[in-house]
C-alpha cells in the first residue's frame, strides 16, 4: 500500500494524505521519498489548483518513525559523515518542496502534529486544525535541539518570538485551541467537519482566478525573506501588473454589472 495517497475529491482539488495510520503517519525515509514524489507529481499537475494536505487515521503526523526510519535514497557508497549529512538534507527538504509548489496547500490536521508533523504543518499555506489536534516540539525533549525542518524560521513568523521559544524550548503540548489563540491555525472545527471543511475552502479558492492565486502564494513566501517593505512592494507591483495582462479585471467588472460570478480563464 502506498504510503501518501493522491486524489481528487473535488473538481481541480488534490487531496494529498500521509498513509501510515499505524504510526501515526510518523516519517519514515520511505514515507518521506513518497511525499517527494507525490509533490513532484501534483505540482506538475496543472489540473490541480489548490491542495489539501492530511493524514489517514487519528493522526497527522507524529515526527520522525524512531522504530523503522530506513535509509534516504542513493546512499550507496557513502560513509558515515555523509550518510548523516544526507538524511538530514533529505528530511530537511520537504519543507521548501511544499513551498516550491505552485499549488497552495491547505493542512487539514487531525491528530498530532508532533516534531517533524508541525513542521509539514507549517510548510502548508493555511492551517486548518480538528479538535483532537496536539502539537509539540519532539527534537528538545528528546535529547537533540528544538531546531528541524525549517521551525524556527517558520514558527516564530506564524506565533511570535516569545511563542515560539517557549513551544521549542520546553516541548510541551499543545492542543488545538491554544493552536488558534496564538495563531498556529486559523480555524478549529469539530473532528468530522475538518477535511470537508478544508476542502470546501479549496474548491472557493478554485473559483478565484487560478494565476492570482499562484501568484498571491509566490508573493507570501517570498516577502517572508526580502529585507524591507520596498522589496516587498517591488515585488507584489510585479505581481498585480502580470494579473492585469490575464483578462480578470475585466471578467470581474462584466460579472459585477450582470449580477453574476466571474468565470476566470487564468
Amino acid at each position: 500500500m502506498s504510503l501518501v495517497l493522491v486524489d481528487v475529491p473535488r473538481p481541480h482539488v488534490g487531496l494529498i494524505t500521509l498513509n501510515k495510520p499505524e504510526r501515526l503517519n510518523s516519517m519514515s525515509f520511505g514515507l518521506v521519498q513518497a511525499l517527494y514524489e507525490t509533490i513532484e507529481e501534483v505540482a506538475d499537475d496543472n489540473e490541480i489548483w489548490v491542495v489539501v494536505l492530511t493524514g489517514a487515521g487519528r493522526g497527522f503526523c507524529s515526527g520522525l518513525d524512531l522504530h523503522d526510519r530506513g535509509v534516504p535514497p542513493n546512499v550507496e557508497g557513502l560513509g558515515f559523515a555523509r550518510l548523516a549529512m544526507k538524511s538530514m538534507s533529505y528530511m530537511g527538504g520537504v519543507v521548501p518542496a511544499m513551498r516550491a509548489m505552485p499549488q497552495p496547500i491547505i493542512a487539514a490536521i487531525n491528530g498530532a502534529a508532533i516534531g517533524g508533523g508541525m513542521c509539514l504543518a507549517l510548510g502548508a499555506d493555511i492551517r486548518y486544525a480538528g479538535e483532537s489536534a496536539t502539537f509539540a516540539n519532539a527534537g528538545i525533549t528528546n535529547g537533540l535541539t528544538g531546531s528541524e525542518l525549517g521551525i524556527t524560521y517558520l514558527l516564530p513568523r506564524a506565533v511570535g518570538l516569545s511563542n515560539a521559544a517557549e513551544i521549542l524550548l520546553t516541548g510541551r503540548r499543545f492542543d488545538a485551541h491554544h493552536a488558534l489563540q496564538i495563531g498556529l491555525v486559523s480555524r478549529v472545527l469539530p473532528d468530522d467537519e475538518l477535511l470537508d471543511h478544508a476542502l470546501d475552502t479549496a474548491a472557493h479558492m478554485c473559483e478565484l482566478s487560478t494565476f492570482g492565486v499562484q501568484m498571491t502564494k509566490q508573493c507570501l513566501w517570498a516577502n517572508l525573506e526580502v529585507g524591507s517593505l520596498q522589496a516587498a512592494i517591488d515585488l507584489e507591483n510585479r505581481n498585480q501588473l502580470l494579473a492585469g495582462y490575464t483578462g480578470n479585471l475585466d471578467e470581474a467588472i462584466a460579472a459585477w454589472r450582470e449580477k453574476r460570478k466571474p468565470v476566470y480563464e487564468e
